[in-house]
């Protein structure tokens, strides 16, 4: 055994407070002591140190539990430790624990912060531990790991869960763990690579938007230009119908208020006709209101009187109904009388006959029960012959029926097992006919190979088209980069001549219009340097609009100059001017900088002018202009000096721009080869795109084919192996029930036949049946002459009362016909009683005349106040339209006011839309044709515009910038693609070589199992026989574990059907079966002996110690037998001394046996 389990080291876990250490050496190691004294939390503590993660498989509600919680004098601790210490470890344990010979496994867990795990100090992951520990045939739920609860679930699992016995025996628990980690990562690789597909093509997709969007920008701009232009002169257009809108509201508002004016005078007049008809009418109403009133008194006395007369016909009608009723009453209360008598007779008839009836039954009755009970007694023998024949003849059928059973059992066993073995042997030879020729994997092989190699070339190919595609884009961008720039600096060149020439234009237009009214004036001749105008302007204004012709009005005539010495330095110096002008000149002195004008004013000589070069004048004679009002002579010499510079700038200007309009076209040029170049290198590159897409799905459909053929093969195999393996069992299985088969039909031939004495039972039964049915009968007459007696005297109980009943019922009736016959009196005496209706219909007549005379009298009172008020309608018609007129006239007046704000807000709207939009003053000059059709044509337009523009959609003016990137996206998204593909073929083959892998190893291991499971069933059960099968399916990593046992004494029957001591040894051999096979190098065995005899314990401990002999395992045995306890070769005893902590106390029995054997001899001397 390639590692050993020394020492467990225990601190802080459950009731374990202080620090314990326990030995694990070899042999069998038992822990004893009593119930609930921590025995089990020995065992917790290895199995949580294993890796174990279910707080509820250690007996808590969550993983904190298992820190040991504190007593009522010890406090509660916080963190909780367990050490496991293996040696002979070398080469085992994952890097970079390979070179150790020793490995001390730590968890550690702190309250409310989980759990650590630590291989000699250094933090490790706890999936990590747990493969280690699966390596080594171990772990928490090794089956290893066996206690009461464990060996009930191996009996009840199912034949799939029973399939991890055998995954830990042949020692691929962790190959099983790393190919499910394998098969997550396929899966993983598999999903990025379906998102890298959905990204390039999303990719792709986006690359020819950007392309479309890039032809737009062109249009987007041009269409902007328009469209600004359309909008300027709709706006225009606008401004100017709003003015005129404006004009006519107003002067609609004027009307409206001279109509509203007119409106109220007629309004007055109306009302001052209907208040004096109002007055009128009062009296009218009095009138009618009182002929109203005596009008209806008259019609109530009439209805009064109508009233009465309908009263007393009502109440002669009701008397003579109610007469009709007592009428009709009297009649049928002599019916009922009359019927009372019959009835009675009828009952007093039936009465004698029954009496007559009732003498005569008892005799008839003693004459039945005798003949029922002669028949009773012929039914007991009948059926006392009856029972004993059936009994005898059912021995012989049940005899019969269980032979027949068995031999049908025997002979569907026999059919079974000779079908089961011919189809099993048809299976194999189709498996083996299934077998996939080595010839067609190595042509699949070569056919991958080639694929692979084409692919390579396809790639090669791909990347060096996409190396000319980055150098193309590289040149494309650079030269991009340089026709931008040219572009713009020739644009602003561009802009800046025509921004001169403007100016230019505009100065040339200024400086032509004459200043002054001579031809030739002096201004003109006149060279002064920027920066002087304003000073020669201020000085002599006015002046220089002279002429130097003598002929003209006003002219400068040439002097000679006068020697002056002035303090001051002239103009003369800086102006070149005719000779006219220099005495003028040589007397105006220029005031230096920073000096005060009017001081040195005082000091001026007769003649002389100061002036400053910001335009202000001190005169000799007192005379001052400030400066900052510019004369026109000063403003003509800057815009001259202006004008000069302009058109030297505009000459530079110009040229400049020649200069810069060449080098964009040069650029423009080279940025088109560059991009003729890019389009080239990129279909060169779409191209080997297309073909290495083609050599990857090739290489990919010749790979995973491949695969599918390897798995195939190596599936079928597998099916070939296990099914020569049925044929052989089943044939075995085939030869036993034959045997049986033979031995059930010589049983059944020896058996007596049962047709004579079937024969008699039938008799017997017959008769049987006859006496059955004549006592049945005799009964029924018996039964049948009981109810007619009991009837017969509940029907003169019955009569006597009815007879009384009759009699009652006659005398009631006699009773109320002479109450109807007094009440009939009464009723006629009171209709006699009645009044006639002949008074009430005169005094009809007469409230009916007095009635027609009030009718009269208010319909006068009526028509007169009708006049009235149709009068007043009249004149109330008359000032409700008055008021309507007044009232629409002033809604016109609101609607005139409404216009004019509308109209006054639609020009502001008009004019703050233009101001925001364009920054232009909304007054602006009229339009030669302001009407709304030229606007509605300009809005159209307008709109036209617009929605061309919008209906374009977005514009991405960053187009060829996105283009770039998504091109380097989609270059990184096929290496990506590429890698994928490449990790996914390789995690196939990782998985496919670990299936081969676990069923090779599976399939060995389930040989040797079931070898070992055999004679250790046999052993210790002291004979019978058991084997294993694989069901569910053909592939071993699929199939389930069945067991098969036949005990000494009983048939083959599966695990489930066995008795539970049964089950609890045979699940006992397999898993010392798997021992045998992969040694685990520790078992714990948590109290698995408490369901077994004195005799199984023992053969169970000479199992043990065996199984620690030959397979060097170590044991810990948690036991309470006493025989297991004396077996043991050192026992650990865990008490509990003080209340809620275990301590653990030991004994080496093999130590304590040699003393004792060594102090024998001493005391016989």
């Amino acid at each position: 055994m390639p590692a050993r389990f020394a020492r467990i080291r225990i601190a802080g876990f459950k009731s374990f407070a202080d620090a314990t250490s326990i030995e694990i050496l070899p042999g069998l190691t038992g822990i004893v002591g009593p119930n609930g004294c921590g025995k089990s939390n020995v065992v917790d503590a290895l199995r949580w140190a294993m890796g174990e993660a279910s707080a509820k498989s250690m007996r808590g509600g969550e993983m904190d539990d298992v820190i040991f919680a504190g007593t009522l004098s010890r406090a509660a601790r916080s963190v909780a430790e367990v050490a496991i210490s293996l040696t002979e470890t070398a080469g085992l344990a994952p890097a970079p624990f390979q070179a150790d010979a020793e490995l001390q496994i730590t968890r550690k867990i702190e309250r409310g912060s989980g759990s650590t795990y630590r291989v000699n100090g250094r933090e490790t992951r706890a999936r990590d531990v747990a493969t280690l520990f699966a390596d080594l045939a171990s772990g928490a739920r090794n089956s290893a790991m066996i206690s009461q609860g464990r060996v009930s679930a191996l009996v009840n699992a199912r034949p799939d869960e029973r399939r991890a016995i055998l995954e830990e025996a042949a020692g691929i628990t962790g190959l099983h763990s790393r190919r499910h980690e394998a098969e997550l990562k396929l899966r993983a690789a598999e999903q990025n690579l379906t998102r890298a597909e959905d990204l390039r093509a999303q990719q792709e997709a986006r690359l020819a938007d950007l392309q479309k969007q890039a032809r737009q920008a062109n249009r987007y701009r041009n269409l902007s230009g328009a469209i600004r232009d359309a909008e300027t002169e709709y706006l225009a257009t606008e401004h100017h119908i709003a003015e005129f809108r404006q004009r006519g509201a107003q002067a609609a508002l004027a009307a409206a208020q001279t109509a509203v004016v007119v409106a109220q005078r007629e309004r007055d007049d109306a009302t001052q006709s209907e208040r004096g008809q109002t007055d009128v009418l009062p009296a009218l109403r009095a009138r009618e209101s009182e002929a109203r009133t005596a009008l209806e008194r008259a019609r109530i006395h009439l209805e009064h009187i109508d009233s009465e007369i309908k009263r007393i016909r009502t109440t002669r009608t009701e008397a003579e109904t109610r007469l009709a009723a007592l009428i009709r009453d009297h009649q049928h209360a002599e019916r009922a009388a009359t019927d009372s008598n019959d009835a009675k007779q009828r009952l007093i008839e039936e009465r004698s006959r029954l009496e007559v009836e009732r003498l005569a039954a008892p005799e008839c009755l003693e004459a039945a029960n005798t003949a029922a009970d002669h028949a009773a007694a012929a039914l007991q023998e009948a059926e006392g012959r009856a029972q004993s024949a059936t009994e005898a003849a059912a021995h012989l059928a049940a005899a019969h029926q269980a032979i027949t059973v068995r031999l049908k059992l025997a002979r569907e066993r026999a059919t079974q097992a000779r079908n089961r073995a011919e189809q099993a042997a048809v299976d194999h030879q189709r498996a083996v006919a299934e077998l996939i020729p080595s010839e067609r994997t190595a042509a699949l092989d070569a056919a991958r190979d080639a694929a692979v190699a084409a692919y390579q070339q396809a790639e090669a190919a791909q990347r060096e088209a996409q190396a000319a595609v980055q150098a193309a884009e590289q040149a494309r961008g650079d030269a991009t980069g340089v026709a931008a720039a040219l572009r713009t600096d020739s644009l602003a060149a561009d802009s800046a001549v025509a921004r001169i020439k403007v100016e230019v234009d505009a100065l040339g237009a200024v400086l032509a219009q004459k200043f002054g009214r001579e031809a030739e004036p002096l201004l003109d001749q006149i060279s002064v340097p920027i920066g002087f105008e304003n000073a020669l302007g201020a000085a002599l204004r006015d002046d220089l609009a002279a002429s130097t012709q003598p002929t003209a009005p006003r002219h400068w005539r040439a002097l000679r100059p006068v020697d002056v010495a002035h303090s001051l330095p002239s103009l003369s110096a800086h102006v070149e001017a005719p000779e006219a002008l220099r005495r003028a000149l040589d007397h105006i002195l220029l005031l230096p900088e920073g000096a005060d004008g009017d001081t040195l004013q005082q000091s001026l000589q007769p003649g002389e002018t100061l002036v400053s070069i910001e335009g202000g004048v001190w005169r000799w004679d007192g005379y001052v202009t400030r400066a900052g009002a510019p004369s026109e002579a000063g403003l003509r010499l800057a815009q001259r000096n202006r004008l000069n510079q302009l058109r030297h700038d505009l000459s530079a200007a110009t040229t400049e721009a020649a200069r810069h309009k060449r080098e964009r076209i040069e650029a423009e040029q080279a940025e088109h080869a560059a991009r003729q170049a890019e389009e080239l290198a990129r279909t060169a590159r779409k191209a080997a795109d297309h073909h290495l897409d083609r050599a990857r799905g090739e290489t990919r459909t010749t790979t995973e084919a491949a695969s599918r053929l390897a798995a195939e093969a190596e599936r079928k195999t597998t099916r070939a192996l296990a099914a020569a393996d049925v044929v052989a069992r089943l044939q075995a299985d085939q030869v036993e029930a034959a045997a049986t088969l033979a031995t059930v039909e010589s049983e059944f031939d020896a058996l007596p036949d049962v047709t004579a004495l079937r024969a008699d039972v039938e008799n017997t039964r017959a008769r049987v049946i006859e006496a059955r049915r004549a006592e049945t009968e005799a009964r029924h007459t018996v039964q049948r002459l009981t109810g007619e007696m009991e009837q017969r005297n509940r029907r003169l109980g019955s009569i006597d009362r009815e007879i009384a009943d009759w009699t009652e019922r006659a005398a009631d009736a006699t009773s109320r016909i002479t109450d109807l016959a007094a009440r009939l009196r009464e009723a006629h005496a009171a209709l006699d009683s009645l009044p006639t209706d002949g008074n009430s219909a005169d005094a009809r007549d007469c409230a009916r005349s007095a009635l027609a005379d009030a009718k009269d009298q208010h319909l006068a009172a009526a028509a007169a106040l009708k006049a009235g008020e149709q009068q007043y309608e009249s004149l109330t018609a008359t000032l409700r339209q008055a008021e309507q007129r007044l009232s629409s006239e002033r809604e016109a007046l609101i609607l005139a006011e409404s216009n004019v704000r509308e109209a006054n807000f639609a020009w502001g709207t008009i004019a703050e839309r233009i101001l925001e939009r364009f920054g232009v003053d909304p007054t602006l000059p009229p339009l030669t044709d302001p009407t709304p059709e030229s606007a509605e044509r300009a809005r159209k337009r307008f709109e036209r515009l617009t929605r061309e523009r919008d209906e374009m959609g977005p514009v991405n003016l960053r187009a060829e910038i996105e283009v770039a990137e998504i091109e380097d996206r989609l270059a990184a998204i096929e290496r990506e693609r590429d890698e994928i593909s490449a990790a996914i073929a390789k995690l196939r083959g990782s998985i496919g070589h670990l299936n081969r892998e676990g069923r090779e190893r599976l399939s060995t291991v389930f040989t040797e199992i079931d070898r070992h499971f055999q004679a250790l069933f046999t052993r210790m059960f002291g004979g019978g026989r058991a084997h294993l099968a694989l069901t569910g399916s053909d592939d071993p990593l699929e199939a389930g574990l069945e067991i098969f046992a036949e005990p000494p004494g009983k048939k083959l029957a599966t695990l489930s059907l066995l008795s539970g001591g049964e089950q609890a040894l045979t699940a006992l051999s397999l898993i010392f079966a798997v021992f045998r096979c992969n040694p685990a190098p520790i078992s714990v065995l948590d109290e698995v002996d408490a369901p077994l005899d004195d005799a199984n314990v023992d053969r169970f401990c000479t199992l043990l110690e065996d199984m620690a002999r030959e397979t060097g395992t170590r044991f810990l045995v948690v036991t309470h037998h006493h025989l297991t306890m004396a077996r043991m070769d050192r026992l650990y005893g865990v008490t509990m001394q003080e209340r809620g902590i275990s301590r653990v106390l030991s004994v080496d029995l093999g130590t304590a046996t040699a003393l004792v054997d060594q102090s024998v001899p001493i005391a016989a001397e």
